[in-house]
Formats: C-alpha cells, sequence, structure tokens
C-alpha cells in the first residue's frame, strides 16, 4: 500500500467569524461563513504570503529540548496549529514544530498535519520542511507517522534550512556519541 499526501487540503478556523481555507493545487482562497445564510462567501481571493515575516511561533516550553538550529531562533506561539499558521499565511513568519529529545521524529503527524499545511503554504508562495527538506517530498511510511515541520514565508524558511545545514551536523554527531 502506498501512502500519498492529500492532494486538496484545507483548514477551518472558527473566531469572531469562521473561515476556511482552501487549495486546489493551484494558489490558496479564503471563504467566510456568513452566519445569516449559512454560506461561505469567497472573501479572500489568492492569498500570498509575504515572502519575509517578522512572526516566529515555536512552543517555547520545549526550548530546551530543540535542536541547537532551532533554539537560535524563536519567540511567539498560539499552541494551536491550525491559528498558528493562519496567522503566520496572513501575516508571514514562520511556524515550527521541531524534534525534541522526548520526540526526536516530530510530534506532528506528515500525512494529515503536515503535509496538507506544507501544501497550502507552499500554494501562497511560502514554504514547508522538515529542517533537512521539503516536506512534500517526504515519502510517508506510516499512516500515523510523525515530522519535525516549519512552515511559512519562503525566506524565513531558508533560513531556518541553512541554521540547520550550519549547526545541524553537531547536533548529529552529539546523538550518536
Amino acid at each position: 500500500m502506498e501512502l500519498l499526501p492529500r492532494t486538496h487540503p484545507c483548514f477551518f478556523i472558527s473566531s469572531a467569524s469562521t473561515v476556511l481555507v482552501l487549495t486546489m493545487g493551484s494558489g490558496v482562497d479564503g471563504f467566510t461563513l456568513d452566519p445569516d445564510s449559512s454560506r461561505f462567501l469567497h472573501t479572500l481571493n489568492d492569498i500570498r504570503i509575504p515572502r519575509k515575516g517578522k512572526l516566529y511561533s515555536f512552543n517555547e516550553a520545549n526550548y530546551r529540548d530543540f535542536d541547537e538550529p532551532v533554539q537560535r531562533c524563536t519567540a511567539r506561539y498560539v499552541g494551536a496549529l491550525v491559528a498558528d499558521v493562519h496567522n503566520i499565511l496572513i501575516n508571514g513568519g514562520l511556524y515550527g514544530y521541531p524534534s525534541t529529545r522526548k520526540n526526536p521524529d516530530g510530534k506532528l503527524r506528515l500525512l494529515y498535519e503536515c503535509a496538507p499545511m506544507a501544501m497550502i503554504m507552499e500554494q501562497a508562495g511560502g514554504a514547508g520542511s522538515t529542517g533537512h527538506g521539503r516536506v512534500l517530498d517526504v515519502i510517508p511510511s506510516d499512516i500515523h507517522q510523525r515530522t519535525p515541520v516549519f512552515l511559512g514565508s519562503v525566506e524565513n524558511v531558508f533560513e531556518l534550512d541553512q541554521f540547520y545545514s550550519y549547526y545541524g551536523d553537531e547536533d548529529e554527531e552529539q546523538v550518536s556519541i
């Protein structure tokens, strides 16, 4: 059985309004629920993430357990994947849920958390990385496979990947000792 990520990811976010963000593989659009008609109205056309943003969304409670490259660039965290990713999608920046000592393979699941969000980001002009490569290039071996994930503005994700290239080898040597 071959496992492949979904090809038409979407997410819902609900606060003062309910928003559906969707890609069909050629851009990202947003739809807002009109409570009077119970219909979703097309309110965000061709969402584009800024090339670089100032937001960094990581769970700082795990700071001491993060890989060294991640410890060098952390800041803000809501605590909900969809809310954090939506904020990054609209304002630019970097969302990360890296591996930790307790979860060396990451905590989020590739097929139904990381890959769909990575596709939305890429379709909006952003990027999705594991720190060692593109999220959408990971071939799943298990339906519940976990992976570290970094999502956001292309320049922010590239910068984090550079941290992994520069500092990552040191960490791998320390782990193998």
